[in-house]
């Protein structure tokens, strides 16, 4: 009995060092990353009032410095080539794939910036409360919109608000 005790403790321990000297399984990966770095922080004080861009869905506050667009529930921002998407509109902006960057905003009509007289504004707080509602109901289309882009102004005076650029 105490052989047969002492070969299976021996077989016992020569399979446990063999295992600890040599790896079950090979283990290997490969880490990429690219990182790209956050656009400056924008400091806004308070939510901005903002305008739809007619036929689009998009809108954007032109008193802001920079490019910043809400669209389907996101902020986007555009910066050194890249996009950037926020939940909230002075949010932490995070890298978004060229792929992934909603056509509508890369597409936008280069005199977005330009406001006709009279467009009206909407508060931060209505907008978040409304934009679903909004597109499912194709509000724009009913409510304005048309004379903004391609057709003439009433009171037009050949200016508007904007500088007429997007992109950085």
């Amino acid at each position: 009995m105490k052989k047969r005790t002492l070969i299976a403790l021996s077989v016992v321990g020569i399979t446990f060092l063999i295992g600890m000297g040599y790896p079950s399984g090979a283990n290997a990966g490969v880490s990429i990353g690219i990182n790209f770095p956050p656009p400056p922080p924008l400091v806004i004080p308070a939510p901005p009032p903002l305008f739809v861009i007619p036929t689009t869905y998009i809108y954007f506050p032109p008193e802001v410095d920079v490019d910043i667009f809400f669209y389907h529930g996101y902020w986007y921002r555009p910066y050194q080539g890249y996009w950037y998407r926020s939940g909230i509109y002075n949010g932490k902006w995070v890298y978004i794939a060229p792929e992934r960057v909603p056509r509508v905003l890369i597409n936008l009509p280069p005199d977005y910036r330009r406001v006709p007289p009279g467009l009206r504004r909407i508060p931060h707080v209505e907008l978040r409360k409304n934009w679903k509602t909004w597109e499912r109901d194709k509000y724009w289309d009913k409510h304005g919109g048309r004379e903004w882009h391609g057709e003439k102004w009433e009171h037009d005076e050949g200016h508007g608000k904007g500088r007429g650029r997007h992109g950085d």
